[in-house]
This record gives structure tokens, C-alpha cells and sequence, in this order.
């Protein structure tokens, strides 16, 4: 009977303990999570009728390892508004919608008709070199032009990674989007063969965007956090952080920071780089030292419940996102009550609105009031809010998204062919393999097959 010692509580530690109880019941597994609660950063407040997510707000449903454990765990899930369809971008101090299909894009104000031309040529743009590891800016200004750059993938890096797209890593960040480049020679050619092949199929081909329609649960994320700490029981210890752990003759000791010591076969660190280079600094410094290359900028997250009506914009739809060259205070704003029902109280609306992250890092860090004051501002700008929230809660991630910067895949590599000359040692979490939470869960799901196996 082997021994699995989990450290850190995310779903990524989660998720694989409870694979592993499935795949190996007989197993001893130990999951140990430093804070007082398990989910790292999913993690649903509920206040005053308003149901605040701290961090992730739901999944895509076209991947399908989060919602597949979500019902093997008995959970239903709970598909977003036809609303969440409508995304915005500011443009010229003006919230101007995303185009949701061709013929939208064609008569779309966002670019003006020398940039949608330019979109259209991308068919004519030779391959690059694809053993260049090119930035999201990069890559975006060469196959799509430099309008679309600036307000279709600027604000995209900002969305998805708090990130600056002149660092983020292209083939790392979203190496779909980099493989059909070198398979196909062009995205537009690409997205038609595709399509082509799809319909021969009876199935539908891929779009422009990320695809899949984001998934959460009706009293929000935490639900899927609890339901694994239900099913893995007294396997999740709480307010048990590890301070270092030390190889032995045959296995792993684990000591924690209160004095306790646990022996393992395997251990897991399931926990972001802070944490894993303390464990491990006097093991595996060599780890550790490449592992401290990976960036997290702080994020800070306003909530603001507000009386219906009182904007000049109804917020009917998902959010929006603030490209950088339109040099706003804020990252963008998710219109949470919109997205899902029953996130606010009857006549209110809940938003949620993001500030800090790699583009400026130091708002992050502004004291409660004046980032209320900040947020305000912005909205009585963008939406034409009359008055003062009525409702305000304010979350702060010191190291919120882990940036894929150029050069990533080649430390990952390294991380992992360096990580073989510690046999039962093992690292899963969102600074490798995939920042989101179906990547994170899909990974953790291999982990179990390839210990079990």
C-alpha cells in the first residue's frame, strides 16, 4: 500500500487525491493544506444576498475534466446567461462589443475597415518561424496587424492572464492557436479546413474565440471545492503547512511547521512557487532555482453591488476589458449577475471588477478606500454610475496568475527533467501544464494514472 503525501489543497491537490482514492482505494492519502479552508483560489463569499467569487468564477464547458468530476461527484452544473455572450472592449472611452461571428466582424466598429482588411489578409501572411518562442504581441501583430493587436488580443492577455502580451509566451500561453500556425500555415485557413472537416462529420467546426460556454454552479464555485472535501474526508488536513521536506532511503519525509513529520512514498506539491521553493530550498535547490523565474503579479478584486437602474449602461452581458493603450486604472470588469443567475439580491446587480496584475502591479496594493474611490471613477466613465455602491467587498491576491513569459516551455522542460533526479517527487499546480482549472484538474488526473499505473 503506497503513501501519497499531498501538499497544498487547491483543486489541483484536491482533484488528484480524489483520483488517486478512486484508482487506489486502498491507498494512504494525505492531503495538507496550509490555510484554514481548502480550494485555493476557488472560492465563493456569500454576504448580504450577493455570491462574490474571490477568484475563478466558473470553466469552460469544451474541456471536459472539471465538469466530468463535477458529476461523478453528484454536482449539477449551472451554464451561464444567453447574456454572457456580449463582451465588450473600451475603445475611445466607449464600451464597444465583441464580434461573436463573421458576419459580425465584418460591420464590428471596434476596428476600422483598414483593420478588419488587415484581419482578412492574415490568410496571406507567410508562416513564421516556428521554432521561435514569439510573444503574444509578436505573434499578433505580424498574422493579424496592429489594430487587431490592440483590441481583440491585448485585452485577450489581459482577460485570461492579468498579463503583459509583450512578454507572455505565444506557443506557451495558447499553444492551439501556435500549432495551427505550423500545421496549417494560417489561422483563417486553418479555422476553414477545420470547419470543412467538421461538417463532413455532422459536427460544428471551431470559431475565433476561446470557445465553450462558462460553467459554474448554482451557489458558485466553492460547491465543487466542498463536495471533495466531503468525498476525501479526513484525508484533507487544514492549517498544516509544510515547511521542508527530505529524502530518505526509502521514500519521503515531510516535516511541517508545527513539529509533525509524515513519511510518504510519494509527494506532490500542488502549491504555487512561494511555497514549493521553501519546501524545497534545502533538497532540491535546483529546482528552486529555476521555478523563482516564474512571475505572479498581485491582483486586486472590487465587488460592488449596485441598485438596478442607477447606470446609463443596463451591464447586460459578460463585462468588459480595458486594452492598455486605452491607459485605464482597471484591467476590466465582469458582470457576475449578469453571467449567472442569483449572484445579487432581487433589484440589485453584482460586479466585479479587476485591478493590478502585470500591466500595473501597484494599484494592486492601493488601500481599500482608495481603490473603491478608483473603481468608482471608472465606472461613472464607462457606464454612467450615478451614486456610491451599496454593497463593497474588496479581495487581494498577492501572486494571483502565474505568467507563461517567453522562455516558459523551455524552464518547464528543464523543471521536469530535472524533477526525474528526485524519483517520487512531483510538482502539480497552475504555474505548469496550464494555468486554468480544467487544465489543472486534466493534469492532476494524469498524475493518478501514471502513480497508479
Amino acid at each position: 500500500m503506497a503513501k501519497v503525501i499531498i501538499a497544498g489543497g487547491g483543486l489541483s491537490g484536491l482533484s488528484l487525491a480524489w483520483f488517486l482514492k478512486e484508482l487506489r482505494p486502498g491507498w494512504e492519502v494525505l492531503v495538507l493544506e496550509s490555510e484554514a479552508r481548502a480550494g485555493g483560489k476557488a472560492w465563493t463569499i456569500k454576504e448580504d444576498g450577493f455570491v462574490c467569487e474571490k477568484g475563478v468564477n466558473g470553466v469552460l464547458d469544451n474541456k471536459p475534466s472539471t465538469l466530468a468530476l463535477a458529476a461523478r461527484l453528484g454536482l449539477e452544473p449551472l451554464k451561464s446567461n444567453n447574456a454572457a455572450s456580449r463582451r465588450f472592449v473600451i475603445k475611445n472611452r466607449h464600451l464597444v462589443q465583441l464580434p461573436a461571428s463573421p458576419a459580425q466582424f465584418l460591420t464590428s466598429k471596434l476596428l476600422s475597415l483598414p483593420g478588419r482588411l488587415r484581419v482578412l489578409a492574415e490568410a496571406l501572411v507567410s508562416k513564421g518561424d516556428i521554432s521561435k518562442d514569439e510573444s503574444l504581441a509578436d505573434f499578433a501583430r505580424r498574422r493579424l496587424g496592429k489594430e487587431a493587436f490592440k483590441y481583440l488580443i491585448d485585452p485577450m492577455a489581459t482577460g485570461i492572464y492579468a498579463g503583459d502580451p509583450e512578454r507572455l509566451s505565444l506557443r506557451s500561453c495558447f499553444p492551439k492557436i501556435h500549432e495551427l500556425e505550423r500545421d496549417y500555415g494560417s489561422l483563417i485557413r486553418a479555422m476553414i479546413k477545420l470547419q470543412r472537416e467538421a461538417r463532413k462529420k455532422g459536427k460544428k467546426g471551431p470559431g475565433a474565440g476561446p470557445g465553450g460556454v462558462l460553467t459554474s454552479f448554482a451557489t458558485g464555485m466553492n460547491e465543487l471545492v466542498d463536495a471533495l472535501v466531503r468525498a476525501l474526508g479526513p484525508a484533507v488536513r487544514l492549517n498544516s503547512s509544510v515547511a521542508s521536506i527530505s529524502k530518505q532511503n526509502t521514500g519521503w519525509r515531510v516535516f511541517l511547521k508545527d513539529g509533525e513529520e509524515f513519511e510518504a512514498d510519494h509527494v506532490v506539491l500542488a502549491c504555487p512557487v512561494k511555497a514549493v521553493s521553501e519546501a524545497l530550498k534545502e533538497t532540491a535547490p535546483d529546482i528552486v532555482k529555476l521555478a523563482v523565474k516564474i512571475n505572479y503579479p498581485p491582483v486586486s478584486i472590487v465587488c460592488m453591488g449596485i441598485k438596478q437602474g442607477t447606470t446609463e449602461n443596463p451591464m447586460n452581458g459578460f463585462g468588459f476589458l480595458a486594452p492598455s493603450s486605452e491607459r485605464r486604472s482597471i484591467l476590466g470588469s465582469l458582470w457576475d449577475s449578469s453571467i449567472f443567475p442569483n449572484r445579487a439580491p432581487e433589484g440589485y446587480q453584482l460586479i466585479r471588477t479587476l485591478v493590478g496584475g502585470a500591466r500595473a502591479p501597484d494599484l494592486a496594493g492601493l488601500p481599500d478606500s482608495s481603490l473603491v474611490d478608483l473603481v468608482v471613477k471608472e465606472f461613472s466613465e464607462l457606464v454612467g454610475l450615478k451614486g456610491t455602491p451599496e454593497f463593497v467587498k474588496i479581495f487581494r491576491w498577492e501572486e494571483a496568475i502565474p505568467q507563461y513569459e517567453k522562455g516558459h516551455q523551455a524552464l518547464a522542460s528543464k523543471i521536469d527533467s530535472t524533477l526525474r533526479s528526485y524519483p517520487g517527487l512531483y510538482i502539480r499546480c497552475n504555474w505548469l501544464g496550464g494555468v486554468s482549472l480544467n487544465d489543472c484538474v486534466a493534469n492532476s488526473e494524469r498524475l493518478a494514472i501514471q502513480l497508479t499505473s
